[in-house]
């Protein structure tokens, strides 16, 4: 795996640099209200072309790249990102992603978050790699611990997401050298 590659695939799945034509197909997935459900409020609802193209574009500038589109099936299925921490957080990274809802419970995601753990510890020399998840998404919670992930806190009411209370479940994998 080379830095420079910017696509890794497990020959199912492949996370990849995005392609400006990926705003229309990323538009449809995050106007599902449950994929839409299971994102931040910084992401937009209802989420539009023009906000695709303007997210594309931003991820395009990144450097090191960070965020990837998700291909399954030779067609773009969602995104996924390790968001490096700074300061004495320099060596962690916070990992997000959605998944459109026809691509869910087929094993898309936990292969997409492995390939993104491999690039985070071994391109972007991370240690740790954590994600915060909203209590009531179960599916999330499942492929984090399926990719090895464990659960290290609870963020009692930390979160209001359309207008209810509830926790974050902070999970982490720590890579050891």
């Amino acid at each position: 795996m080379k830095p420079t590659q910017l696509k890794f695939t497990d020959g199912v799945v492949t996370i990849r640099k995005f392609r400006r034509n990926d705003k229309f197909r990323m538009a449809e997935i995050a106007n599902n209200e449950k994929v839409a459900a299971n994102l931040r409020d910084a992401f937009p609802s209802p989420y539009s072309v023009e906000d695709a193209q303007k997210f594309i574009s931003m991820c395009l500038k990144q450097v090191p790249y960070q965020v990837f589109a998700i291909e399954y099936g030779g067609e773009y299925v969602g995104n996924i990102g390790l968001h490096r921490q700074d300061d004495v957080y320099r060596k962690t990274a916070e990992l997000g992603y959605f998944i459109g809802e026809p691509y869910w419970n087929r094993g898309i995601t936990s292969r997409a978050v492995n390939l993104i753990c491999d690039y985070g510890f071994r391109e972007l020399d991370i240690i740790k790699i954590f994600s915060g998840v909203f209590s009531f998404n179960t599916a999330s919670q499942r492929v984090l611990e399926k990719c090895g992930f464990e659960r290290e806190a609870v963020l009692k009411s930390a979160v209001i997401k359309n207008g209810k209370i509830c926790d974050e479940y902070r999970y982490a994998k720590i890579h050891y050298s």
